[in-house]
């Protein structure tokens, strides 16, 4: 499984795994968006292009998903997949690409939990030692 839920005492953790950084951060997002609904039910018809930045990997994660979030919520939109790229710019990270994914339809995707906020709780990017990538945090549901 490329993305895992953590136990947390009052929120959700999760984590994205992959064999790079944009592969780790697409997982997570892949695991927030399932708790809100059937990730297998949520076809690509709409790319939506997007662009965060930040000082820190850590700090670029809460900010990517705060922005996928804010997408879902003036958009009404979900996403199931993500074609992303992470790069430095002088002392600052940054990440492009795209979300896809479709309107929100009642009738066809069924409600789970509601993702309120990605926070700052148990947020960890790192490389592991045999290559793999994680990104992990908490959300606020």
């Amino acid at each position: 499984m490329p993305y895992e839920y953590l136990a947390h005492p009052s929120d959700m953790g999760i984590r994205g795994i992959g064999k790079t950084v944009e592969e780790a951060f697409a997982e997570v997002a892949r695991a927030m968006f399932s708790l809100m609904s059937d990730l297998e039910k949520i076809e690509p018809k709409e790319a939506v292009s997007l662009e965060v930045d930040a000082e820190t990997l850590e700090e670029l994660f809460v900010r990517f998903l705060s922005e996928l979030l804010f997408l879902r919520d003036t958009q009404g939109l979900l996403f199931s997949r993500f074609s992303l790229r992470i790069e430095t710019e002088g002392q600052r990270f940054r990440v492009k690409g795209q979300a896809l994914g479709e309107k929100f339809d009642p009738k066809k995707h069924p409600r789970g939990i509601d993702v309120k906020a990605a926070t700052y709780n148990w947020v960890h990017v790192e490389q592991k030692q045999d290559g793999t990538w994680i990104a992990q945090g908490v959300v606020d549901v």
